[in-house]
């Protein structure tokens, strides 16, 4: 059977669902950002917090990949993941790192860069264990972007970790893994518009507050 090759070319949506002004625009990105994401959540999207962390490595080489948000206050934008993993030793040495939020029901994108420090440790902990106990239990089984031999090798230690800690006994949070805050600097929010004139609205910190401009799409 000869499989059809799409005309990847010829994919194209039509983005018509609404524009973004600067008068509507709250004049404080957070805010902004609040605003959207509450939208977001009342669409039903799933998972709207999943948002691209891309980082850097030491010798200028860029990676990507999906992870969740899970704080947003004061210190930033707070996701938590192995210390030792890619991302995690790519950090260590260029503590700068970019996010991407992309709503495709409502046209949306949230682009934002700033940079990254590690949370308080009673922080991290909090949250370790407010996670229900399988996932604890694979926080501490797996390393994180390390090459093993196969799944069995997961799933040997996770049997042994799962005998030892039963009936309620507490997972120690292992301190290879923990949070992240990105604080940002910039904070963009595209809004798709008819005829690919779509709204950018880029705001960046400007003393105690924000500066708001409009980019061409």
């Amino acid at each position: 059977m000869t499989l059809k090759q799409t005309d990847i070319g010829a994919i194209r949506t039509a983005y018509r669902m609404g524009e973004l002004s600067e008068r509507e625009a709250a004049p404080d990105a957070i805010v902004q950002f609040r605003k959207w994401f509450e939208e977001a959540l009342e669409r039903g999207i799933m998972e709207p917090n999943a948002m691209t962390l891309a980082t850097v490595s030491a010798d200028g080489r860029p990676s990507a990949r999906i992870v969740l948000l899970k704080d947003l206050d004061d210190s930033g934008f707070g996701f938590f993941t192995n210390y030792d993993s890619q991302k995690g030793e790519e950090l260590d040495v260029n503590p700068v790192a970019a996010l991407l939020f992309f709503w495709p029901e409502l046209q949306r994108q949230v682009r934002i860069v700033g940079r990254v420090a590690k949370m308080p440790a009673a922080k991290s902990d909090a949250y370790f264990h407010s996670r229900p106990i399988g996932s604890q239990l694979g926080a501490v089984v797996s390393p994180q972007s390390r090459e093993i031999a196969d799944r069995a090798v997961l799933e040997s230690r996770l049997a042994e970790l799962e005998e030892r800690y039963h009936d309620g006994v507490p997972v120690p949070r292992p301190p290879h893994w923990g949070g992240y805050y990105l604080q940002p600097d910039t904070i963009e929010f595209w809004q798709g518009g008819d005829n690919r004139l779509h709204d950018r609205l880029r705001y960046a910190h400007e003393g105690a507050g924000w500066k708001v401009v409009r980019l061409a799409p």
